[in-house]
């Protein structure tokens, strides 16, 4: 079985990382179900259902073979115009980055574009966004959050470049720390 952190490739053919990647979905976007990679076993497991009446208004996965500072692969949100089914593969551009404290930790949210999709792979960066949809995604993190009695701080949208900079180093770490054998599950 193949898993889809550690078995699939990052790039794309053709395509430069960081600016372009595969990005795996756990997420469609309108889910109220958040589930989660189980590292081990490369499966989704349903790690609970979300105690508001929000919804994630894009499709969220990680990109594989990437290390984020929380020990998870490197989260992702994908806007298309279709909910994208979980374990599905796709491919995706970086337009930007949001950057939550969680726990006091930096939780770092790539946020990116379906390169196939015939509406937004037309925005190139952050900025073509209507300003709208990322109050909502503000919005999204803060209540979920707040309602799971969990103290967070959603930072403004950063440019691609800073996307490119945290994909580059999430990379880095995952192979890094597979490489001296501190991967759990491998």
């Amino acid at each position: 079985m193949v898993h889809p952190w550690h078995d699939v490739i990052p790039g794309i053919p053709g395509s430069p990382l960081p600016g372009c990647f595969r990005a795996v979905i756990e997420i469609p976007k309108g889910s109220n179900n958040k589930y989660e990679l189980d590292k081990p076993t490369g499966l989704l497991m349903l790690d609970r259902v979300l105690s508001s009446a929000v919804y994630y208004p894009a499709n969220y996965g990680f990109i594989p073979q990437t290390l984020a500072e929380d020990d998870d692969p490197l989260d992702v949100l994908v806007y298309s115009t279709e909910e994208i089914p979980p374990l599905t593969l796709c491919n995706a551009r970086a337009v930007g980055m949001m950057t939550m404290i969680d726990n006091a930790q930096p939780d770092h949210k790539i946020i990116a574009v379906l390169m196939n999709d015939p509406i937004y792979s037309e925005f190139l960066k952050a900025s073509d966004f209507p300003k709208h949809i990322f109050k909502m995604l503000k919005r999204f993190f803060e209540d979920y959050k707040m309602l799971e009695r969990k103290d967070v701080e959603v930072d403004e949208i950063l440019p691609a470049e800073a996307a490119h900079a945290i994909i580059e180093d999430s990379l880095s770490r995952y192979e890094k720390t597979r490489r001296t054998g501190g991967m759990k599950g491998l």
